[in-house]
């Protein structure tokens, strides 16, 4: 099997995976894995699929600048710039975006400070912190309609080959040096936003009784 057909094989399976969680809603997300990294081609989601469904043109190849790389009549999803920023800049090998309701509510009740940031959570070591007294901060930049200005707020939090981004009322994007780690992070970020709610919405009812 060659690179090209081991990647995409690899991206359905977490698109698959993670359309059972039902985080595309409404078409919305998209995923993304490197192909080679010299030139940087990698594979990302077709515009308006739905994911929740396994076709032959689910993912199409792009370059470094987000162009087709091959003939197609597919389009690249809306925010292919973003995976680009993440190639461009680091050796990461896969990155995530998607949608909740978790990490949508978060974003708009952390939106003002810029960031949100969780510290004592077991999770935080997906991040790869370990020390007893480490913080996790997630950066949290405006939704920029226009998507070059998106990608160039979201390329002033890409750094290491692992991290994650929120989207104010947008979205997470998510990246790792594979395709497991991209998934770890993302699994590891609900995780937290899920508790964050419920941690806030607890302290509500306790003020109140």
């Amino acid at each position: 099997m060659s690179q090209y057909s081991e990647k995409w094989v690899e991206l359905a399976e977490i698109k698959q995976e993670l359309a059972e969680r039902d985080w595309f809603m409404g078409t919305s997300g998209n995923l993304a894995i490197k192909v080679s990294g010299i030139p940087v081609q990698f594979l990302v989601t077709a515009s308006g699929k739905d994911k929740r469904k396994t076709t032959n043109a689910d993912f199409l190849l792009v370059d470094g600048e987000g162009f087709p790389a091959e003939p197609t009549n597919e389009k690249p999803s809306a925010e292919t710039l973003l995976h680009c920023e993440i190639y461009r800049k680091t050796n990461a090998g896969c990155s995530l975006h998607v949608h909740t309701v978790a990490n949508n509510v978060i974003s708009e009740l952390y939106g003002d400070e810029g960031s949100i940031a969780f510290k004592g959570q077991e999770l935080i070591k997906a991040f790869d912190l370990w020390d007893e007294d480490a913080e996790l901060t997630i950066p949290i930049i405006p939704n920029y309609a226009d998507i070059p200005q998106l990608a160039e707020a979201f390329s002033d939090y890409v750094s290491g080959d692992s991290g994650a981004v929120l989207i104010r009322n947008h979205g997470i994007t998510v990246w790792g040096r594979t395709g497991f780690e991209a998934k770890k992070l993302l699994e590891a970020s609900e995780f937290l936003f899920q508790y964050q709610l419920q941690l806030l919405q607890l302290k509500k009812t306790l003020q109140t009784n």
